[in-house]
């Protein structure tokens, strides 16, 4: 294994890690600024900020009586799943099942935690198999079932039909993914309350505040509880408790950002298309979240000239065979797209 690497991004125009390019309004981070310095760093955090829990799941729409637990972003509420379900050692190991190109997190804290990891090949649409997975399901009666929607990094949304069939038969849990939420305007979360085995991850990371780290998982009580086991005390620090909670009354800001990443990503798309007819590449994907997936014939050539040109994007190329040949490129302002886009004809 090798630790999760991030790339120096200094002196770069930063499109490789899906963040929102948009601070906050200039009064509201003095209003935040304000307020975290009434914050007692001197005290450990609530154990179970039970107010703040409730006020966030009033703001997500969470359905009435749901549980829902908080993580250092939603890398570690994914941990916490797997080893609250795994089984080290022992030779019926639970299994964490996942399609893949899928999320990189699941299958690392799958290995670490003890349990066996099953990737099943997305179609070369990026599509799911939908008969691909309900027999690997059948075959290996997963514990836990990770699907991101929607995808990274492919970007695309599954068909729900598809994603019934697996809540249909997966013996264990089911956790959808839906970190890219704001962008997808789509959501499992009213589904809680007809599917018991069913766990909603999101985080805030995406929407605007991944320098805060704060995630959430929200399911039917009966499974929070015995995660809530596993999660260390203290596990969300006090600043982001009262970041988040001071900017639940304002998510519209968030979400008026997120409409102009998506107005902005339906723009680069049309201009990466038009680059592929005028050129032979790139192969655009559809996306619903807030980067591109693109192809071109050399994936290295074209990252290094970007980056050599002040881009830095993500070279996906060689993660699955699936992403051969493949970039990823993060939504930015109007003007680091427009950067992003000249750079990227120049070397075609």
């Amino acid at each position: 294994m090798r630790a999760y690497a991030v790339a120096d991004a200094t002196g770069l125009v930063k499109l490789d890690a899906m963040e929102n390019p948009y601070s906050l309004p200039a009064d509201l981070a003095r209003e935040l600024g304000q307020r975290l310095s009434q914050v007692a760093l001197n005290r450990y955090p609530p154990s179970d900020p039970a107010q703040f829990k409730r006020e966030l799941a009033q703001a997500v729409a969470a359905p009435a009586g749901c549980g829902l637990m908080l993580g250092n972003g939603s890398d570690e509420l994914i941990h916490l799943m797997i080893q609250a379900c795994a089984r080290p050692g022992r030779a019926d190991a639970s299994v964490v099942l996942m399609p893949t190109p899928g999320f990189a997190m699941v299958e690392i804290s799958a290995r670490l935690d003890g349990s066996r990891f099953v990737g099943v090949p997305l179609r070369r649409d990026f599509e799911l198999d939908r008969d691909a997975m309900l027999t690997a399901i059948d075959e290996h009666r997963p514990g836990l079932v990770f699907i991101a929607y929607p995808n990274n990094p492919t970007g695309n949304l599954y068909a729900r039909a598809d994603v019934e069939a697996v809540l249909d038969c997966a013996p264990g849990l089911v956790v959808i993914d839906e970190a890219y939420a704001p962008f997808a305007q789509d959501s499992w979360m009213p589904d809680l309350a007809r599917r018991p085995r069913l766990v909603v991850l999101r985080t805030l990371s995406k929407l605007g505040l991944a320098g805060i780290r704060l995630g959430y998982a929200c399911a039917d009580p009966c499974w929070i509880e015995p995660f809530e086991k596993v999660r260390p005390p203290y596990n969300v620090g006090v600043l982001t408790l009262a970041t988040a909670q001071f900017l639940l009354p304002h998510l519209a800001v968030l979400e008026a950002q997120a409409a102009a990443i998506r107005a902005e990503r339906a723009r680069v798309l049309r201009a990466l298309r038009t680059l592929g007819a005028q050129h032979g590449s790139p192969q655009a994907f559809d996306s619903a979240a807030n980067f591109l997936l693109f192809r071109v014939p050399d994936p290295d050539r074209i990252f290094a000239g970007l980056r050599e040109r002040g881009i830095l994007l993500k070279n996906v190329s060689a993660f699955h065979p699936l992403l051969a040949g493949c970039l990823r490129v993060t939504i930015g302002t109007v003007q680091e797209n427009d950067d992003f886009l000249q750079a990227l004809g120049s070397l075609l």
